[in-house]
């Protein structure tokens, strides 16, 4: 219920004052010209009128021995040039809106994830805003075309029944009046809709993002050989059948509900209309208009009447119809963005947390609490513990990523909580194990962790050495140009390979702080120690973190933190943590024995 009250206070006003700027300054010059072409393109269709009445009256008047040949043929030149120009300035306008529609997608996209970088990391725990990311990103082309419309009704459509009422009220005043008059229904049947979409679009959203998930889960590349192998094809086929029932269900219920009001007021409409040509041949049999305007307007008519269906039902209804997801994008666009002071740190940081606790949106009990830590410059932490003990949620705050719910944590001596994310960020690396596997060449997956740097073999080598991937023509064909996709006519690799162009893309980035969150899962434990080794050497004069469930590989670090339920409860070398009763001890003796097997 919140979340529709939240929906009703976005104005159409509102609307027009955050998205318009937005989508002017986008593509400013093309926006003007557009414009311009648009104002000659609507007075042209006015001036086809116009030029044919004169081209019948012409005519007429030439039966009538009133009037010579070459008058006649001067009229029809004029009305063949006017024909032509409005065509042309069709073709120009069509080609412009196309073009420019386009262009503004992109910038707004820009914009849209430049926004979502802006917000606290830790909403995107939060289920809700990943639907507002799925209403805003359905309502940016939304938005654009709205603004779109906008600017073509004022500049296009506008200019045209202005010329066209200017004209109709000089031949009779009644003929233009009840042009007015026959909007009237066909404009109350799209506000009508405005409220029937609005509520459908808030409705549907988190269905829309229930079956698109379970589609990703049937066919994605990186669900399917799983899906397939374990029998659950069907049994997702089921799930995404059913949502998607459910939201056509819904989209059903509100397109009968306006086509019935539509149907009702289309029916007066169209007894406007025969009124008007009942008018119009009245006017015609008492003398007050001239067969040639007869003729010009009676040919007009059912264009202007097309225009009219064109604008209202077509582009207002379209409008009205997808505001619902526009005011969603204004919502998601006026969200609060996380704040802080752009900072340079050069220095090797150093990391205090002082009674930090922190908590998810919408978790009933806290991740972690009332955690009081000091990591010191240089300083190799490693953290180990069971899954769920806030690991990964520690890490979170040390980098600033997530700001505590009580508490402080400094980072160089700075509040992180004042401190913009990007200046912490800059001088941070990591490797995780849930890495991405980019589909580009071997060179873009390790340069992408440093794009501020033109991309060298040099560097190239240097990270790719740091984490022992070897870079041979069996494997790597292109060397470094070797695109890493089969869908790309590129190769595919190993897990272990992978997880080594991991490792070299963290330490491809300059840091003089690394995270190492589970880096070398998919490598054996020969392998595994041999990397941590070679990490011990390059993290020295450089702050470090690990993350790690093996508990031997923990021994590189200066010290370790043992947690549990979202505590610290121990803290030592390996040596000291593994001479007394505790946490540590017991986790490190159950994992002995299948990771001596392991290495065996």
């Amino acid at each position: 219920m919140e979340r529709k009250a939240e929906a009703k206070e976005v104005s159409f006003l509102k609307i027009l004052r955050k998205i318009g700027p937005l989508v002017v300054m986008a593509c400013p010059v093309y926006c003007i010209m557009n414009t311009i072409i648009a104002v000659f393109h609507g007075v042209s269709f006015g001036l086809n009128t116009v030029m044919t009445q004169k081209f019948f009256d012409a005519v007429t008047n030439l039966v009538k021995g009133s009037a010579t040949l070459k008058t006649t043929i001067i009229m029809l030149g004029l009305l063949c040039l006017t024909l032509v120009s409005s065509q042309i300035l069709n073709g120009v306008s069509n080609f412009l809106t196309g073009n420019l529609g386009k262009k503004l997608v992109g910038k707004m996209t820009i914009i849209l994830n430049r926004k979502s970088s802006k917000l606290n990391a830790v909403n995107f725990e939060n289920p809700l805003l990943l639907d507002d990311i799925n209403k805003a990103k359905k309502g940016l082309e939304n938005g654009v075309y709205l603004i779109m419309m906008l600017f073509f009704i004022v500049s296009f459509y506008i200019p045209y029944f202005l010329f066209m009422g200017v004209y109709l009220y000089s031949l009779k005043p009644i003929l233009s009046i009840s042009l007015v008059l026959i909007f009237i229904p066909v404009a109350l049947a799209q506000f009508v809709k405005i409220k029937i979409f609005a509520n459908l679009e808030d409705q549907v959203a988190p269905v829309r993002r229930e079956y698109e998930y379970y589609e990703r889960c049937i066919k994605d590349r990186e669900y399917f050989k799983e899906t397939r192998l374990l029998g659950a094809f069907g049994y997702f086929k089921s799930l995404y059948s059913s949502s998607l029932g459910s939201l056509n269900k819904s989209i059903w219920k509100a397109e009968r509900k306006s086509g019935l009001i539509e149907i009702g007021l289309k029916i007066v409409t169209l007894a406007g209309y025969i009124g008007i040509l009942i008018l119009l041949f009245d006017a015609l049999m008492d003398g007050s208009i001239s067969v040639g305007a007869f003729g010009a307007v009676f040919s007009s008519i059912g264009f202007m009447f097309d225009i009219m269906e064109e604008i209202i039902t077509m582009h207002i209804g379209t409008i009205t119809r997808n505001l619902g997801t526009v005011k969603n994008l204004v919502r998601f666009l006026e969200m609060p963005e996380r704040i802080g002071e752009d900072i340079e740190i050069n220095s090797v940081p150093e990391i205090s947390l002082k009674n930090a606790s922190f908590s998810y949106p919408g978790a009933d009990k806290k991740s972690l609490e009332e955690i009081s830590l000091d990591v010191k410059s240089g300083e190799t932490i490693a953290i180990v513990g069971e899954n769920g003990a806030g690991k990964s949620t520690i890490v979170r705050l040390m980098t600033g990523l997530y700001i505590p719910t009580e508490g402080k944590v400094f980072f160089n001596g700075v509040d992180t909580s004042k401190i913009s994310a990007q200046s912490i960020y800059k001088g941070i690396s990591g490797v995780f194990q849930k890495f991405q596997k980019y589909k580009m060449t071997l060179e873009e997956n390790v340069s992408i962790s440093n794009t501020d740097v033109l991309c060298n073999e040099e560097l190239l080598n240097i990270a790719a050495d740091k984490a022992d991937l070897e870079i041979n023509s069996d494997r790597f064909p292109e060397e470094y140009k070797t695109m890493l996709s089969r869908e790309f006519d590129g190769v595919d690799l190993s897990g272990g390979q992978w997880q080594r162009i991991a490792i070299a893309r963290g330490f491809y980035k300059a840091h003089n702080m690394i995270i190492l969150d589970e880096p070398t899962a998919a490598i054996d434990p020969v392998e595994e120690t041999k990397i941590y080794n070679k990490f011990k050497e390059m993290s020295v004069g450089k702050t470090a973190v690990i993350v790690t469930h093996r508990l031997g590989s923990a021994k590189i670090a200066d010290r370790i933190l043992v947690m549990d339920a979202g505590k610290i409860v121990q803290v030592g070398t390996h040596d000291e943590l593994i001479a007394v009763e505790g946490k540590y001890k017991d986790m490190y003796e159950a994992q002995s024995k299948w990771y001596i097997e392991e290495c065996s």
